[in-house]
């Protein structure tokens, strides 16, 4: 008898409570709700040290920060997953491999040319540098760069296509 009258003299507070920390009239109607709950279960908790109503408050501010995240993890796991339409740049496991193979064998053959003829191949047609900055990086001339790279193009095509 006596919990009744402590919940119905303070349920209107609860509600107010509840609605000023969630802005959902259905949330917060659902978290004063067990707030109340809580409340009789854990009304012999009160030990005095402070009032009953900053006790109350704290307990209905606790209840509806569980009540938030219950209902945020609920729209997470219910989020729609749309489907994803785009075309898988690996989608052809086939192909994947044989491009995986072709690397390997390039990375073979490179190893087997001079080691300059391969720096310039690499930086020429791997990286896109030009035979200016191949020069400066490395050391050579630019004319010799080229030759290089000739030679070194001429050296893969054989070695590939044998």
């Amino acid at each position: 008898m006596a919990l009744a009258a402590l919940c119905n003299r303070h349920s209107d507070r609860v509600h107010k409570i509840a609605l000023h920390v969630l802005r959902d009239p259905e949330d917060a109607r659902d978290a004063a709700q067990e707030s109340l709950v809580k409340l009789v279960q854990r009304v012999g908790q009160f030990r005095g040290q402070s009032q009953f109503s900053t006790w109350l408050h704290r307990l209905v501010v606790n209840t509806c920060k569980d009540v938030a995240q219950a209902r945020w993890a609920a729209q997470r796991r219910t989020e729609p997953l749309f489907e994803d339409t785009r075309v898988a740049s690996d989608g052809d496991p086939a192909r994947a491999l044989a491009e995986s193979e072709a690397r390997l064998e390039l990375g073979r053959c490179l190893a087997e040319l001079p080691a300059a003829q391969a720096t310039v191949v690499a930086l020429k047609d791997g990286f896109d540098v030009s035979f200016e900055d191949i020069s400066l990086s490395t050391g050579l001339p630019v004319g010799t760069a080229k030759c290089y790279a000739h030679r070194g193009r001429n050296g893969l095509r054989a070695r590939l296509s044998a």
